[in-house]
């Protein structure tokens, strides 16, 4: 994602470039068809992590392909530095850039994962992060396995919303609001809030499984996605390091519970990760050092969560084992 700094000092998200969606109703030009769009992503990210989370979840992998950016860019954007010849093997692309310009020849904005592309034209079709999830979930459901769970169910919407938005501006964008803020005050704003509502997520996680009903929902992915990247980056590279996730019992519960769940843990790469934000944040690490710790073994650990009871995947079943060419490498 990309940011801008406000005359306050406070951290400002940059809004998404892209609004279109891709719909099964015709409600936009873009229509859902298998083997039309690509999706990509960079394991570095939170914001594209609940894409692949929510994309392998729901079994949409034969329909929706996925090109994956390594953790590393400039300022011409995310490159695919891991890939053969440095360029995404369906799009023949080395900066995801390039699908924007073959969008719009003068677009000037931010290029961010996840974008969606369309494969024939090669043109970036929406950067939409908020609203793509919701649209696999809901706009692509034709196309989900057998099986799959029902990630945003129509009776618990509302509360699921309601969560997301605190999540989003506390959680999600909170550790960016503490690790990119411009003055002392604002960095101390965004830390209370930040770990007031850590707090207050974990009050509510004590006697609940999951965060709505007794199923994993897309308020689940959108927490979790920060949670994971927690001790390895934002704790110490951010400053958001009140304590860190291993110190705050019901929430390192509950992170484990979900990334020992398949379509969690197996889309994580800490390597890359750290990569990401201590080799392309020079304005706070200008070495580019990448630290060597946290040990990741710590996330195979038990976590007793099964005794809240719940039902990870409700009346659906676990996604199989990922594609081999989408696999992150095994913790230990």
């Amino acid at each position: 994602m990309t940011a801008t700094q406000s005359r306050s000092d406070a951290f400002e998200r940059e809004p998404v470039a892209l609004t279109e969606r891709i719909t099964s109703d015709g409600s936009s030009p873009w229509p859902v068809e298998p083997g039309r769009y690509r999706l990509i992503v960079a394991r570095a990210c939170p914001w594209a992590n609940r894409s692949v989370i929510v994309r392998r979840l729901l079994g949409l992998e034969p329909v929706l392909s996925m090109g994956i950016a390594g953790p590393l860019h400039d300022e011409r954007s995310w490159r695919f530095h891991n890939d053969p010849d440095n360029r995404d093997p369906v799009l023949g692309i080395e900066y995801l850039r390039e699908a924007y310009e073959a969008a719009d020849p003068d677009y000037d904005g931010g290029v961010t994962v996840p974008t969606v592309v369309e494969i024939a034209t090669g043109k970036a079709v929406t950067n939409n992060f908020q609203q793509l999830t919701l649209d696999f979930e809901t706009q692509w459901r034709a196309y989900h396995r057998e099986g799959a769970p029902d990630l945003y169910p129509e009776e618990h919407r509302a509360e699921i919303d309601e969560i997301n938005e605190v999540v989003y501006h506390d959680v999600n964008n909170g550790v960016y609001k503490c690790g990119f803020a411009g003055s002392q005050a604002a960095y101390e704003e965004a830390y209370r809030a930040l770990f007031a509502r850590l707090d207050a997520l974990s009050e509510r996680l004590a006697t609940r499984r999951y965060l709505v009903g007794d199923t994993i929902t897309e308020a689940d992915i959108r927490l979790w996605v920060t949670l994971v990247r927690f001790d390895a980056v934002y704790h110490g590279h951010f400053k958001c390091n009140r304590q860190k996730l291993t110190e705050m019992p019901v929430l390192w519960a509950y992170a484990r519970d979900l990334f020992q769940t398949p379509g969690f843990g197996d889309t994580i790469d800490f390597e890359q990760i750290k990569q990401h934000y201590y080799g392309v944040h020079k304005q706070i690490n200008p070495s580019g050092i990448v630290p060597l710790g946290p040990d990741p073994r710590g996330w195979l650990t038990p976590h007793g969560r099964e005794e809240l009871g719940g039902r990870p995947f409700g009346d659906g079943t676990p996604p199989g084992p990922p594609p081999e060419n989408e696999r992150v490498p095994p913790i230990g």
